[in-house]
């Protein structure tokens, strides 16, 4: 940044830290060992569609940023690990409140669940957007999370960039206290917070702030609590 700029008060975007993604792998056995928390194996990146262009252009443009076959007649996405079936999710749930950022709508997004290679898409009440992605080894479901928000970022869509959500789910004979919760990836910041969403519109403050003693070693949480943002119904499961 040149003098000028300092003087006028300009400041050019940081570029985001995406390799602060490749610390989840090292907290979720952190997690798993401390909390007998684990990752489910789906995760989401959340996007904000350019103003002034339709559903179908961004879809096709997408598909061809991230080498998506989208000729299928089905509307299929397909990765380097296999093919699914997908389509935009229809409806959202509920919006979300203090500066929610991508709330998102549950279900309508098709596909396999829970088969690795799984490349879905939805879409929420707020027109925000969602690649979805699924797959039960660690370190590949990261490897495809950073694969999707570089190729974006690369491709001139990082203002869009918003988000990347990892599931996690408490593992077989865990304290029945032990509820699913979320690992949220603040593109801009390059820093996690935990979500726990708990009913309508709740959450557990308590066991955020508990996750984030756990994981803090391992991973960049963000200082600021104003920007752990609520994502209430959020597709990610």
């Amino acid at each position: 940044m040149g003098l000028l700029d300092s003087l006028l008060g300009r400041t050019k975007p940081v570029r985001p830290n995406l390799d602060a993604l490749f610390s989840l792998p090292s907290a979720a056995l952190t997690l798993q060992a401390s909390a007998g928390l684990v990752l489910s194996g789906r995760a989401g990146v959340c996007w904000m569609p350019p103003a002034g262009q339709s559903a179908a252009d961004v879809q096709h443009e997408i598909a061809q940023l991230l080498d998506i076959p989208d000729d299928d007649p089905l509307g299929g996405l397909a990765t380097a690990e296999g093919v699914g079936a997908s389509s935009t999710a229809g409806t959202a749930g509920a919006g979300g409140t203090g500066g929610t950022a991508g709330t998102a709508g549950a279900g309508g997004a098709g596909g396999t669940a829970g088969a690795a290679g799984v490349l879905t898409q939805a879409e929420d009440s707020y027109g925000y957007r969602w690649l979805l992605l699924d797959d039960a080894d660690v370190e590949d479901l990261v490897n495809r999370v950073h694969l999707v928000n570089s190729s974006l970022s690369d491709n001139g869509w990082g203002p869009q960039l918003l988000c990347s959500v990892f599931g996690v789910v408490p593992e077989q004979g865990a304290d029945a206290s032990a509820h699913p919760l979320f690992l949220v990836y603040l593109f801009k910041r390059g820093t996690f917070y935990p979500f726990a969403p708990i009913g309508k519109e709740r959450r557990d403050n308590e066991l955020e702030l508990r996750v984030r003693s756990v994981v803090g070693s391992d991973l960049p949480v963000e200082s600021d609590l104003s920007r752990w943002f609520p994502l209430w119904d959020l597709p990610v499961r």
